[in-house]
């Protein structure tokens, strides 16, 4: 009997997971904790298709099992070392054919598995019906390097329920935002771990999310979500200028210099010629603050015009002066309990 959706989330988090697509359907995007084990590699999956189309489903099918028959062996015995004596569970895009066969296969070598009902398909749509849920989310905004992030965590360690897009998009927003990160992942790989973090959380209750744009560096958000971002409350940190550039300073002073200007390029235009000179002669000295100081100009007349628009949402302002984020977390708490 194929697998429900709801029994996979409950047998999951003690059964391992084998995704059998391709390698390129996997990195794409795939379910937290799959492993990928495909029974057709991409090479395969695209001679398969072009049967498929040129002579049918029928020479297709004996396509495949030509393909797949010389590694087999090495796909059961890969299925048995990870299986590891217990049962595996197994999906593929719709829960079709592919599934259908591995689980065949590796059941002659006595390896027990279940299969997704739908695949990943229905997996992705369940995560898109989710995005659409009524969702109590609070926006933290504020100019950059306001601490938007530090503050977000330490709600968390406060027992709040958060959402870091940043985190999760490996990119912090701005043109310099990929500096000292890791690769991102893809839009559909965002979206599939964007809804992990929303699985978890009570959706009755409030979530602490930052104040993006719908682009996070290359990935954008749910358009779903971003509507219910778009109509929820807004709460503003208000930092002082030179806090907020002592704290950039810190943050991107171990930048490579090379790699840092080349972020800078991107913005060269909404900077300004005359501010971009200044800014890349001050870096190239080595006077970070400077730098940050004047490419803050851009910033915050960025931002202070974005906030403009979102006014009827902004429930108040929070001044900090960015020591003891413990504290400023905890008056953020009460301020919103007493406003919203």
């Amino acid at each position: 009997m194929p697998l429900s959706l709801e029994d996979f989330f409950r047998l999951r988090n003690s059964l391992p997971v084998l995704d059998v697509r391709s390698e390129g359907e996997y990195a794409q995007g795939h379910i937290a904790g799959a492993i990928n084990l495909p029974i057709l590699n991409n090479e395969e999956r695209v001679i398969v298709g072009t049967t498929y189309k040129r002579k049918g489903p029928q020479e297709a099918i004996y396509e495949g099992f030509r393909l797949v028959g010389p590694r087999l062996k090495e796909i059961v015995q890969q299925a048995e070392k990870i299986a590891a004596g217990q049962e595996v569970l197994v999906h593929c895009w719709r829960g079709g054919m592919r599934s259908n066969n591995f689980c065949q296969f590796i059941g002659m070598a006595k390896v027990k598995s279940q299969a997704l009902k739908g695949g990943y398909k229905a997996y992705r749509q369940l995560a898109a019906d989710y995005f659409k849920k009524p969702l109590q989310l609070t926006l933290i905004g504020g100019c950059t390097g306001s601490g938007k992030s530090e503050v977000l965590r330490e709600l968390a360690k406060q027992g709040e329920q958060i959402l870091d897009l940043e985190a999760l998009a490996n990119h912090k927003g701005s043109a310099f935002g990929s500096l000292m990160q890791s690769p991102q992942p893809t839009t559909e790989q965002f979206h599939n771990d964007l809804f992990e973090k929303l699985f978890q959380l009570d959706l009755s209750k409030r979530i602490w999310i930052e104040d993006e744009s719908i682009t996070i560096g290359k990935v954008f958000l749910p358009p779903d979500f971003w509507a219910t971002m778009k109509a929820s409350p807004l709460v503003q940190m208000d930092v002082p200028k030179e806090i907020r550039i002592q704290r950039l300073v810190n943050e991107y002073g171990p930048a490579d210099k090379m790699e840092f200007l080349a972020a800078m390029d991107k913005i060269v235009k909404r900077l300004g010629g005359q501010h971009y000179k200044a800014a890349k002669e001050k870096w190239l000295e080595g006077d970070i603050a400077t730098t940050i100081d004047i490419l803050l100009t851009y910033y915050d007349k960025y931002y202070l015009g974005s906030i403009a628009n979102k006014k009827e949402r902004v429930k108040f302002a929070l001044p900090w002066n960015g020591t003891d984020s413990s504290r400023y977390a905890e008056m953020l708490r009460r301020e919103t309990e007493k406003q919203l």
